[in-house]
């Protein structure tokens, strides 16, 4: 394993991550599919064009995004994705070369593409070996970047029930983001947020906590205007609950 790999929160710059969020955000979070097509199409020209190390990790998160809201719609034009995906952001990981500040992103979405490489395949060991990858990230980016408990959460909770260990996650990873937001305000972006307070209310449906779910499922809603986020799936839950 790459030195490089061994880095942890404490060695990176924040604000160094956050700007390299701002270069990534546009291909991050897709829900609209029309957009995510354009999308990859626009990402691609742009890697063939100047394959530099960012337009890399960019070309590897459209993959992702692709995988996860394409592949499993459609019979062939996109299956294949989540392995591009695995692979391209696994070059990136295992060299000695990359920008650290670029490991956050790269360790969370090789490990969330290895999940998806699961679900195509129906390989289950692979899971296992992607929450490995996820909990590793975890424990060296977590501090300073919501990308790794994010997307944990985000795969744990559609799991299976039979993956009841890793199940788990959904609820402590969001309630682990919403903890650091509420210390550091820059520490998510709205689109996170609003996809974070839904799934918290999601995992929390229960009496004991309507209250706070409501409360968070308005936050959802409130960030995303234009539906670009959790809105839709906020709003059909507060809807669900207020009955």
């Amino acid at each position: 394993m790459a030195i490089i790999n061994s880095l942890t929160a404490q060695q990176l710059d924040f604000s160094k991550v956050k700007k390299i969020e701002h270069q990534l955000d546009d291909v991050m979070e897709i829900i609209d599919t029309a957009e995510l097509k354009t999308k990859l199409k626009e990402v691609e020209q742009e890697f063939l064009q100047d394959p530099n190390e960012i337009n890399k990790v960019r070309l590897g998160i459209i993959y992702h995004e692709t995988a996860l809201n394409l592949s499993f719609f459609t019979k062939k034009e996109y299956k294949g994705y989540a392995k591009k995906s695995f692979d391209q952001l696994s070059s990136l990981f295992n060299s000695q070369t990359t920008t650290k500040e670029l490991l956050p992103f790269i360790a969370s979405y090789r490990a969330s593409a290895l999940s998806l490489v699961a679900a195509e395949t129906k390989k289950l060991k692979l899971v296992g070996e992607a929450f490995t990858l996820f909990n590793d990230a975890v424990n060296k980016y977590a501090d300073i970047s919501y990308l790794p408990e994010f997307l944990r959460g985000s795969v744990a909770e559609n799991l299976p029930w039979f993956f009841f260990s890793k199940r788990k996650y959904a609820k402590q990873d969001f309630q682990l983001i919403i903890n650091k937001q509420e210390k550091k305000a820059n520490f998510a972006n709205w689109k996170v947020m609003s996809f974070t307070y839904w799934a918290w209310a999601n995992q929390h449906r229960g009496k004991k906590y309507r209250n706070q779910a409501l409360t968070y499922l308005d936050k959802a809603i409130k960030l995303d205007p234009d539906y670009k986020a959790g809105r839709k799936r906020a709003e059909e839950l507060k809807l669900k609950l207020e009955k």
